[in-house]
């Protein structure tokens, strides 16, 4: 999510026009300069919080550092944001256990579940081993499991041992230089899922201008460069 209202205000028309059984809010609920507030707002009524994301865990003092950051987002929400925060889950299990969700892996939302970073410092894929390691005992059981993250800012998407393990690209703040909000979408059909990637075009420039106006002056030029340009500056 990464508190940018604009964005999803138009993922949840989207939602709502598929009309899904169930939604699954993957974290990173506020650390962002589009209008967090509203964003909580949204959240708060019609996708609340699932698991708890890395920058959530920021927001909750359970992680230090970018405290400035922090204590604007902190200015501009509910006093028992932080509290709430603290208290979601790393990961959760639905539909019978067949959908895992978690933020960056289902044992810690700071991991990346699909890239690894090698000793030189680049990144690369993931290798079966390490999936195998990061979902934590996650296995397929005949249903076609599937494990849903975020964190990477990425979508991605493979199998491993009859697990499918879909990084759902983010709502906001993307990495491809694609500025459109992403989500998901898990179908279930005889016994199995597929997954899908969505794509949402939304008002990009009104929240970078937001972003410009109203976010610590440390932050606003980074914030709207990033939402316009769809790629971290």
């Amino acid at each position: 999510m990464h508190g940018n209202a604009f964005a999803l205000r138009a993922v949840l028309d989207d939602i709502r026009a598929a009309a899904p059984d169930l939604i699954l809010n993957l974290g990173d609920t506020v650390w962002g300069a589009a209008d967090p507030a509203a964003a909580w707002a949204l959240q708060a009524e019609f996708a609340p919080p699932s698991v708890r994301g890395n920058t959530d865990e920021r927001v909750a003092g359970l992680r230090d550092g970018r405290e400035g950051m922090r204590e604007w987002l902190r200015s501009h929400l509910p006093p028992d944001l932080p509290a709430r925060l603290a208290d979601l889950p790393v990961r959760l299990d639905v539909a019978g256990g067949e959908v895992r969700a978690a933020h960056g892996s289902p044992r810690n939302p700071w991991e990346d579940l699909m890239l690894t970073v090698t000793p030189a410092g680049r990144t690369r894929p993931a290798r079966f081993a390490e999936l195998r390691e990061r979902l934590d005992g996650f296995t397929a059981d005949g249903g076609g499991q599937v494990c849903v993250v975020g964190h990477t800012h990425r979508e991605m998407l493979t199998v491993v041992d009859g697990v499918t393990v879909m990084n759902v690209g983010p709502v906001s703040r993307q990495k491809d230089g694609l500025p459109l909000a992403r989500w998901g979408l898990l179908t279930r059909r005889a016994g199995h899922w597929t997954p899908e990637f969505r794509r949402t075009a939304y008002d990009v420039a009104g929240a970078a201008a937001w972003a410009r106006e109203h976010a610590p002056p440390q932050a606003a030029a980074f914030e709207a460069a990033w939402l316009t340009d769809g790629r971290e500056p």
